[in-house]
């Protein structure tokens, strides 16, 4: 299904004073239920996996576990680049519906699932795959269109709407995944499906492409390296998580290593390819400007900690505080969710105001100011204990969510307003590759930093725990030395760690003594100190890299376009190419030996004497 083709040259003027609004509207539907779909699955995994009949703490099952959780991510991180190129070159619209009715099949089908086993595993990987695909599309496009359809003195309030939607999205499919998965985990996935069918007949009909076209060659061999060097750096990471041999991770595993390793090197070469072609798939020259690129760097360093932030609060929530306070474990990852509403709260509060402040006071500040504020509750989570008051937690968790949102709209309205106009699929794409890429890979470092911080001492707290709760030596020996991993699965999960570890050593053990160390207070006493040397070592890291992003939004560029100025935003582009914009938006079409050179709405342009102007867009609007 497509969109209807507009005339070229049309612009989002032409269609009239709501049509920004219908695509503020129908985007923001889309990333929504994308984003819910990112994370709804990671609560609802015990449910999924009990209805099919599996158990993904069985070694020979964790690459079911492994693939449910972050295939998804995986998938979008590959291919929005290519899809934002494909918007580019045959209409984002189109490319945008596409990904929406994609997206609707993959959740049928999703919802579906009749067999059991391993095969229902691959069936649903599979799928969430296809749906990552779809979701892609969505991701790569949705902000392009909304810098096609609103002026850039309103584009901060639009990408803060939409950013509201994206990352609140991944903090409702937790409270989603937690209502709905306990009933039947097939409504997990059959939720999407009748707002997928809304949004892609809407978009069907409300959606065209204002923006400009570029006719331009696929470069298959930049997309075919690109995907082999991230695919292989991705699976590097997911299963450097896993134990290999005698260690608690899997990092020296040969497998692993050849992955990252080859990787890195295919990556090096589509670097290389992209500076041979005449349409590369990643425009290198892109991060000549500064906003771009010091914006992608702030942007990667932000998903990195606060990606990671979500899988350790889950951990922490779900294996630790909650059983403390009384909550069976089997309730704890809807609780989970509730309990950490305040950050979407907090970034629902700040994330439009922060975007549509910023259209008239800059960018700058806030993205600087957002991730200081965001580092600063790192910080405080490390000195909070583990068993900590709830109403410290909830405030910390707010401001976490406001920093997060001072940050996340200005930064995205300052990358897409540096982009030119022909560039802003793919420029939106490589925004969203580092966003997704970084989750991936923060999900590997943050459960290493986990994981290392845990081993140091959690086998003899285990053991000392387990032989004065009754377990006979030997049997406390062979659980005490099991991979972490495992056990902050188990507590990832909602399971009750000791019992899904215990196995046959519980059995010969007195009822009461069973009793005690399956029960609610053993396990989350036995864990919190080992737990918070974990905690100490991934919230540093996360707060250094919020630091990180803080000194690159130093670096983005200064005042916003708006009503009452007309200041540049982006470098200026050389006289000729400024000149052919001008003229190529006078006359309402781009010529195609011209295009690529095409600067971005909002941009001044220098006449023949030297003395500044407004572009005609901006001065229009």
């Amino acid at each position: 299904m497509t969109a209807a083709s507009p005339a070229v040259g049309t612009t989002a003027d032409d269609l009239g004073p709501h049509y920004k609004w219908i695509a503020l509207s129908n985007t923001t539907l889309g990333m929504l239920i994308a984003t819910i779909n990112s994370s709804i699955v990671l609560i609802a995994l015990p449910d999924i996996f009990k209805g099919i009949g599996v158990n993904p703490l069985d070694p020979g099952n964790t690459s079911y576990l492994l693939w449910m959780m972050m295939g998804f991510l995986v998938v979008t991180a590959v291919l929005v680049v290519s899809f934002g190129r494909l918007g580019d070159m045959f209409g984002r619209a189109r490319m945008y519906n596409m990904g929406f009715a994609i997206f609707t099949v993959s959740s049928i089908l999703l919802a579906i699932t009749w067999f059991d086993g391993s095969e229902a595993a691959i069936w649903l990987i599979f799928w969430r795959v296809i749906q990552g695909i779809g979701g892609a599309f969505l991701m790569a496009n949705s902000s392009a269109i909304l810098t096609d359809a609103f002026p850039a003195n309103q584009r901060g309030l639009a990408m803060g709407i939409n950013g509201v939607a994206a990352i609140a999205g991944s903090f409702l499919g937790l409270i989603i995944g937690g209502v709905l998965a306990p009933i039947q985990w097939h409504y997990i996935f059959l939720v999407s499906v009748p707002f997928g069918i809304v949004g892609t007949v809407w978009a069907y009909l409300k959606l065209r492409d204002t923006g400009v076209r570029r006719r331009a060659k696929m470069d298959w061999w930049g997309n075919l390296t690109f995907a082999v060097g991230l695919v292989s750096i991705l699976v590097g990471i997911t299963y450097g998580i896993q134990p290999y041999g005698d260690s608690d991770m899997g990092w020296t595993n040969p497998w692993v290593l050849a992955a990252l390793i080859g990787g890195a090197i295919v990556l090096g070469a589509f670097v290389v390819i992209e500076t041979k072609v005449a349409s590369p798939l990643f425009e290198l020259s892109l991060f000549g400007n500064r906003s771009f690129a010091f914006g992608n760097l702030a942007n990667l360093m932000a998903s990195i900690g606060r990606g990671g932030l979500q899988f350790i609060l889950i951990i922490w929530l779900q294996g630790i505080w909650l059983p403390q306070h009384g909550y069976d474990y089997t309730k704890t990852p809807l609780w989970a969710g509730i309990y950490m509403v305040p950050m979407t709260i907090g970034f629902l509060i700040s994330a439009p105001v922060s975007g549509a402040l910023s259209d008239r006071l800059g960018t700058k500040w806030f993205t600087t100011i957002g991730m200081l504020i965001t580092a600063g509750t790192f910080g405080a989570l490390i000195a909070i204990p583990v068993d900590f008051t709830y109403w410290v937690f909830a405030l910390i968790l707010l401001i976490n969510g406001i920093g997060m949102g001072l940050f996340a709209s200005p930064n995205r309205a300052e990358v897409m307003n540096s982009l030119p106009v022909t560039s802003r699929g793919s420029g939106a794409g490589m925004m969203t590759t580092f966003q997704n890429a970084a989750m991936v890979l923060s999900i590997g470092l943050f459960f290493s930093l986990m994981i290392a911080g845990l081993s140091e001492h959690l086998p003899s707290a285990m053991f000392e725990g387990l032989t004065a709760g009754g377990m006979p030596a030997q049997a406390a020996d062979g659980i005490s030395s099991l991979p972490t991993v495992g056990i902050l699965f188990a507590a990832f999960l909602g399971y009750n760690p000791i019992k899904e570890v215990g196995g046959q050593a519980l059995q010969g053990l007195p009822q009461a003594s069973v009793d005690h160390l399956t029960g609610l207070e053993f396990f989350p006493h036995l864990i919190s100190d080992p737990f918070a040397d974990g905690l100490s070592a991934a919230f540093t890291f996360a707060l250094v890299c919020c630091v990180i992003g803080a000194v690159a939004s130093l670096f983005t560029g200064g005042r916003n376009s708006n009503p009452e100025s007309v200041e540049a935003r982006l470098p200026h582009e050389s006289l000729g190419a400024e000149l052919a914009a001008v003229a190529a938006e006078a006359s309402g079409e781009a010529p195609a030996e011209l295009v690529a050179d095409t600067p971005a709405v909002g941009d001044r342009v220098t006449g023949d004497r030297g003395a500044d102007r407004p572009d005609p867009e901006v001065a229009r609007r």
